[in-house]
């Protein structure tokens, strides 16, 4: 099996690659710091498996796996996130990857979850699928935030944290002015007009 770790720390890339030491068919483990290392690694040889972190710098997790999946589409994506939240999950699903777990997970689940999908299945956590579950059947109102694109949501989720226009620039290596113009459209779809609404609302959606 061959895997790349993509992920920004690298304490957490060793901590991930010395838990898939442990899979018997494991051949090599590369690892990515962001999405451009990562398509240089995936131009140059094949793949089975990538462990993607969705915050990353530059283009976020989500774009990536969406890049990966039109220009690789053989290649499975496991999303890592420290957001247990379904809204996450639900967009990296749609997206085309085939699991989802947290940062937080067990090794044991880890490993299961590598196995599962290199046997071409699909893998979330079983409190995952529950909370998927219920919010698909629950009377299937669509949420405010549902109609944002990927990167609008993240700047949106980094606004209702209390994060200036210049931090969330240089987290996501964009200009203030190009972060503004993401908060308008923000404001625009989601009907708010102060950041302490997106706040209340993230709060309230458990998206924070």
């Amino acid at each position: 099996m061959r895997i790349i770790i993509c992920d920004d720390h690298k304490i957490v890339r060793e901590g991930l690659k010395q838990i898939l030491l442990h899979l018997d068919n494991m051949s090599i483990i590369e690892e990515a710091g962001d999405g451009n290392k990562l398509f240089e690694l995936l131009k140059k040889e094949s793949y089975d498996i990538i462990l993607l972190d969705i915050s990353l710098p530059g283009k976020n997790g989500l774009e990536i796996l969406q890049y990966v999946k039109q220009k690789w589409p053989l290649v499975n994506v496991l999303m890592l996130s420290m957001h247990p939240q379904e809204q996450y999950a639900i967009r990296a699903l749609k997206l085309g990857a085939s699991g989802y777990l947290t940062k937080d997970t067990a090794s044991e689940e880890l490993l299961l979850a590598v196995k599962r999908i290199s046997e071409g299945g699909k893998y979330i956590s079983q409190s995952l699928a529950e909370s998927l579950a219920h919010h698909l059947t629950s009377d299937n109102v669509k949420l405010k935030h549902e109609v944002l694109s990927n990167r609008e949501f993240e700047v949106m989720v980094k606004l209702a944290d209390g994060k200036s226009l210049q931090e969330i620039g240089g987290e996501l290596f964009i200009s203030d002015k190009t972060v503004s113009t993401y908060r308008s459209r923000i404001m625009e779809k989601m009907e708010f007009s102060k950041n302490t609404d997106l706040t209340r609302y993230c709060i309230e959606n458990k998206l924070l």
